[in-house]
């Protein structure tokens, strides 16, 4: 049963999460909070983990979930799941697409499907920049404001969006490595 849960809602993200990675992270958000795979804070980590490492957002957490859910099968089943809406759509298109390649109708699809992709992006940024410099659930437990700003998160980010920007010639990575050392240092 759990093999059924894992293809399903991992093939429906694969579907329907047109864009790539960062598409995908609405639908893992409702995937946590449906099943016990992992958190939302989990998904914030591995947000983190999977923006320094290879590999797409979407498919390390599908293997993450797959193999919390149900061991290295359950990972395989959760990561094919996810990629193969994916190869079967570019299977159906590349039959199509010559054919129809000059066809107004296509390419006004494909222009209405831009704004949804960079819309469902935009969503999944600012969810977990939310969830990275406000702490919500301490808020409503306390009501006080002071438990909901996460303050040295806010320091952090603003000092590396300063640096970025005072410093464009520096390679992204390096501001990778020193967030990451800053996380594991700081326990942000």
């Amino acid at each position: 049963m759990v093999y059924l849960q894992l293809f399903l809602e991992f093939f429906k993200t694969g579907l329907f999460a047109i864009g790539g990675g960062l598409a995908t992270l609405p639908f893992l958000k409702q995937i946590a909070l449906r099943h016990t795979w992992y958190s939302v804070s989990q998904l914030t980590d591995m947000i983190a983990v999977s923006e320094s490492t290879p590999g797409p957002i979407g498919i390390n957490m599908s293997t993450y979930a797959g193999f919390h859910a149900a061991g290295v099968p359950g990972a395989i089943v959760s990561t094919l799941s996810l990629v193969l809406p994916s190869y079967l759509i570019i299977l159906i298109v590349s039959h199509f697409m010559e054919k129809f390649k000059d066809s107004p109708l296509v390419n006004h699809v494909f222009y209405g499907i831009r704004p949804a992709t960079a819309g469902l992006i935009a969503g999944a940024m600012f969810e977990v920049f939310l969830m990275s410099l406000f702490d919500i659930s301490a808020f409503q437990t306390s009501g006080s404001v002071m438990d909901l700003i996460r303050i040295l998160p806010i320091v952090v980010y603003l000092a590396a969006l300063l640096c970025v920007i005072k410093l464009p010639k520096i390679h992204p990575i390096v501001f990778i490595i020193i967030g990451a050392v800053l996380g594991i240092v700081l326990e942000l």
